[in-house]
């Protein structure tokens, strides 16, 4: 047994001992719960202070994320008001509308009915098989008067879209000079040349007439279905609802329109060889039919005279349909 004082009794040493250990042993409980207090202490305030921190440094990217999720909504908002435009019976009116035709559906239809006839009495007087007369009658009568529509449209989208970026400048300019934006779209309406003039005029009496800026757009998207005039439309529809620097973000938006604007003129030059190839394949059998018909009539006027010279037209032309439609797929780029 440890003797700490030499001629005490045992029982003295031993309580000495016991005394000593439980001090050591105190204090070093006591220190290892008091740096445990402080290193809780330690990091409850370095957890506030990076609270306090981080919701200061995520203020802006909340309001970044609910202003993605109102563009999103927005986004989903048009999508479904164009899928459910584009199931509609009306799309024949709304075709006309972007194409900018004051005609009615009837009307519409009693000149395809017009052109069908027309150009199946002209096959039939120059002497062409009547078995291809149906297929003449059908394509005169549906695919040529619509395929003319929606060329007619897409014409006035591409014109539309050309020139919607210094529209969108102009609005830019306007705001910044102090002008309402009201103003700048009567301004755009009276300068800029069409169809961007007749679409913003349109939306300047649209607000005459009572109807709120967004009910406006969506009309606009009706006869002006581009994605440059929805991402306009969204940008003014988050701007009402959310407040801001409308200037700053229509001149954003201004940068977004040219950029696509230059990455379709890149992606227009890059595909203009394989599409002056596939031109150049797909018309080479019908301009050498041509030259070889004009060198000696006689070698080809037998299809035209024998039914199964007329078996082996239809028969060509499917094949050539099929192949110039297949280049076409082939070289329709999307952007």
């Amino acid at each position: 047994m440890i003797e700490l004082i030499p001629g005490l009794p045992p029982l003295f040493n031993a309580l000495l001992v016991a005394l000593i250990v439980g001090f050591f042993v105190g204090t070093a409980t006591t220190l290892a719960v008091q740096q445990a207090e402080k290193a809780k202490l330690t990091r409850r305030i370095a957890l506030v202070a990076g609270t306090l921190q981080g919701s200061k440094a995520s203020g802006g990217l909340r309001a970044a994320s609910q202003r993605k999720r109102m563009v999103a909504a927005k986004l989903k908002e048009i999508e479904d008001k164009a899928k459910a435009k584009k199931s509609n019976s009306n799309s024949l009116r709304d075709m006309l509308m972007q194409a900018n035709l004051d005609w009615t559906p009837k009307r519409f239809y009693i000149v395809s009915v017009i052109v069908a006839v027309v150009g199946t009495a002209l096959y039939l007087l120059k002497g062409f098989p009547p078995l291809i007369a149906p297929l003449v009658t059908i394509t005169l009568g549906l695919g040529l008067p619509r395929w003319v529509l929606r060329k007619m449209a897409s014409n006035r989208q591409k014109a539309f879209t050309f020139k919607f970026a210094d529209a969108v400048d102009v609005i830019v300019r306007g705001i910044r000079s102090g002008l309402p934006v009201g103003e700048c779209l009567n301004i755009i309406g009276r300068e800029m040349p069409e169809p961007v003039g007749l679409e913003f005029r349109l939306i300047v009496e649209g607000q005459k007439l009572g109807l709120t800026m967004s009910e406006v757009l969506d009309r606009s998207l009706i006869r002006m279905p581009t994605a440059e005039l929805k991402f306009f439309a969204i940008v003014l529809a988050i701007q009402q609802q959310t407040g801001g620097n409308l200037a700053d973000t229509l001149s954003k938006l201004s940068d977004v329109l040219r950029g696509r604007k230059k990455l379709k003129d890149k992606i227009k030059s890059l595909s203009s060889e394989a599409k002056a190839s596939a031109s150049i394949i797909g018309s080479l059998p019908f301009f050498v039919s041509g030259l070889l018909y004009l060198i000696n009539p006689g070698y080809l006027s037998i299809l035209f005279t024998d039914p199964t010279g007329h078996v082996l037209i239809a028969g060509g032309l499917t094949w050539m349909g099929m192949g110039v439609f297949v280049m076409s797929r082939m070289i329709a780029f999307d952007y």
